[in-house]
């Protein structure tokens, strides 16, 4: 068995651990269950990949996403340690030559998805092969089972029972206290040690502004910061849009989604990490397992669904250490959308029961047949028949999948969305000059009223009928506005499937657990809210109240740095003699001074102007343009 520390030297080429990693690393080779929780770019990974390199054997490791599995393994492989992983995409004789290697004992860490733990091929290797140490990274994905609509995390712990005697360590930057207990419980945890380090980050600097017109106040904070940085929001075309913005600002930027083919994301992302351009614009699709340390700001052009996500996103600035700014940038109506999303992804129980009724009349299944038959799934159609919201049917589609009686298609496949990303004003131009297509605009407004906050799944046919025409107009209008970057149009594929896993169940026997069924959905509107204060709290402390939800309480002080801190420690900004230098001789918009001056709330600006001119000191001309008195 090698030492650790020669070890973390020969592969890695450091000299001391961080903090909490020699810890963990000890507990883990001492053949403990072990749960880490530590921040983002806290050095995670060795905590599982030095005790695979201390003890005989393969280490297995459960991983969330194919992109930072191969990541994994590229580093692994460069640094000399023998890593494979085994993901979709793979031919048979592919993962057939990996799983042999693997029990020849060539492979010394082995990357996985939760669905490959289920798979029976595998299962019957894994049970021949010498495996050290199982590792779960990610490890928050086991209790948030709605993260990603991922069922299978919540079986990992299945795979313990053919090497029941190996230690397992969940990983994870993300984690409440009750995450935490939940973590240890699904995944059978014995005798576990637990391991917290800080998650305070005291060299960034977090802050939210409030605005009515993001772009344009995004654009203009980019060009006032220096170095490299992410900015994330929920829509694919959104990503484009502000990177084309950007770029014509003359900062050099891409974008990034899960829409891109995969040759297409890898060279955006190489192009970012190699400092080729200054800004990804991206969707959450990108940065989980990013190892990049010179990120100087991390800006959100949407309000995540929970402080999870935004501490996780946020971490990925400042990994060197030196200072870094993480910007929320959020609109009036952000906790309106933020509700919407829990109460669409959580309906009522007895709403799923109606829906599996549903499903099984649909495809005209009797009680006690159908186990693993198979289905084209129209979803569209299936709401259509029974008059179902296609949103809230998909969403009891999935607990259904999550207790284990359907297989679902993802969700890109499964139906059609919409989301309308322009402002108001955008739009009444639109419709002034497009009279036909803003007719339908307004249709889908009224149709749909959360389409402006978030992508909304929707039905063609539905949509025609209520326009006085047919599907295919309605579609082709559509994939007009969409490249008009009116709207984001994502059409559902032809042909997905459903499949039944379970032969039907009478429903005076159907269990879908109704008690863990409502602690998640009050689970997730704990998120929400917790969310949903945090941007509404203009008193206390960002990183302050950022520690207190993840459990550290004592004896933590105010942060000194963020908007908030700045405003009660700090010399407030001087905002009126700015504005007289920037109208010395010119007339300005309010926007435009918005725009220059870019305060941490439009509405503090707004004020001071509104004292200015009521004192006489500004004048506004027929064009609604300032300039000194």
């Amino acid at each position: 068995m090698s030492d650790k520390k020669s070890l973390l030297q020969r592969y890695w080429g450091y000299d001391s651990f961080r903090p909490l990693q020699e810890e963990i690393i000890d507990s883990v080779a001492a053949g403990h269950d072990t749960l880490a929780l530590m921040p983002t770019g806290g050095g995670k990974s060795l905590c599982y990949q030095i005790p695979a390199l201390m003890a005989e054997g393969l280490c297995l490791v459960v991983s969330p996403l194919i992109a930072l599995m191969k990541d994994q393994v590229q580093q692994l492989n460069d640094r000399g340690v023998k890593a494979s992983c085994v993901v979709s995409g793979m031919s048979p004789a592919e993962v057939s030559a990996t799983l042999t290697n693997c029990l020849s004992g060539t492979v010394k860490l082995l990357y996985v998805s939760p669905e490959r733990l289920e798979q029976q091929r595998f299962i019957e290797h894994f049970r021949r092969m010498r495996v050290g140490l199982i590792a779960v990274d990610e490890a928050h994905c086991v209790s948030q089972w709605g993260y990603d609509f991922r069922p299978p995390y919540l079986r990992i712990a299945a795979i313990r029972q053919y090497q029941p005697r190996v230690p397992l360590i969940a990983l994870t930057a993300t984690a409440t206290p009750a995450v935490a207990d939940d973590i240890v419980r699904l995944l059978q945890m014995r005798d576990v040690r637990r391991y917290t380090a800080s998650f305070s980050r005291p060299n960034l600097h977090y802050s939210v502004l409030r605005t009515g017109d993001k772009n344009l106040r995004i654009v203009q904070m980019v060009k006032g910061l220096e170095g490299c940085g992410i900015i994330y929001t929920r829509s694919r075309r959104l990503c484009k849009v502000i990177a084309d913005q950007l770029e014509s600002e003359g900062v050099g930027a891409t974008y990034y989604h899960a829409g891109l083919e995969g040759r297409e994301r890898d060279l955006r992302q190489s192009v970012w990490m190699k400092g080729q351009c200054r800004v990804m614009v991206a969707t959450n699709a990108f940065g989980m397992g990013i190892d990049k340390g010179d990120v100087r700001f991390v800006i959100h052009a949407d309000c995540p669904e929970s402080l999870e996500a935004y501490y996780q996103e946020t971490g990925r600035a400042g990994r060197d250490g030196k200072e870094a700014a993480a910007i929320l940038v959020c609109s009036p109506n952000e906790r309106e959308r933020l509700e919407q999303m829990v109460e669409a992804e959580y309906p009522p129980i007895r709403y799923i029961r109606n829906v599996y009724r549903a499903l099984c009349n649909y495809y005209k299944i009797p009680v006690g047949s159908g186990a693993d038959s198979r289905f084209d799934f129209d979803l569209e159609e299936l709401c259509r028949t029974y008059n179902m919201s296609v949103r809230e049917c998909y969403s009891a589609c999935r607990y259904i999948e999550h207790a284990g009686l359907i297989a679902l298609p993802d969700r890109t496949d499964a139906f059609s969305t919409l989301f309308i990303p322009v402002s108001r004003d955008e739009l009444y131009r639109f419709e002034v000059n497009h009279m036909r297509l803003g007719g339908l605009v307004q249709t889908l407004l009224r149709m749909y009223p959360g389409i402006a906050m978030a992508p909304v799944p929707i039905d063609e046919r539905k949509i025609a009928q209520r326009y006085n025409t047919d599907a295919a107009d309605v579609g082709a209008m559509l994939r007009q506005l969409h490249e008009m970057h009116v709207v984001e149009y994502h059409r559902r594929s032809k042909n997905p499937q459903i499949i039944f896993t379970s032969a039907r169940i009478d429903e005076r026997s159907l269990n879908l657990g109704e008690q863990d069924y409502d602690s998640l959905k009050r689970a997730a509107r704990d998120r929400m809210e917790a969310m949903a204060e945090y941007i509404g709290d203009d008193k206390s402390c960002r990183m302050r109240r950022m520690l207190a939800y993840f459990g550290q309480k004592e004896g933590v002080e105010d942060c000194g740095v963020c908007d908030v801190c700045r405003r009660k420690y700090g010399a407030p900004d001087d905002f009126k003699g700015r504005v007289r230098s920037l109208l010395a001789g010119r007339r300005l918009s309010v926007q435009e001074l918005l725009v220059m001056l870019a305060p941490d709330d439009d509405d503090t600006l707004t004020d001071q102007l509104r004292d200015m001119m009521e004192r006489g000191e500004l004048h506004m001309d027929a064009d609604m343009r300032l300039s000194l008195a």
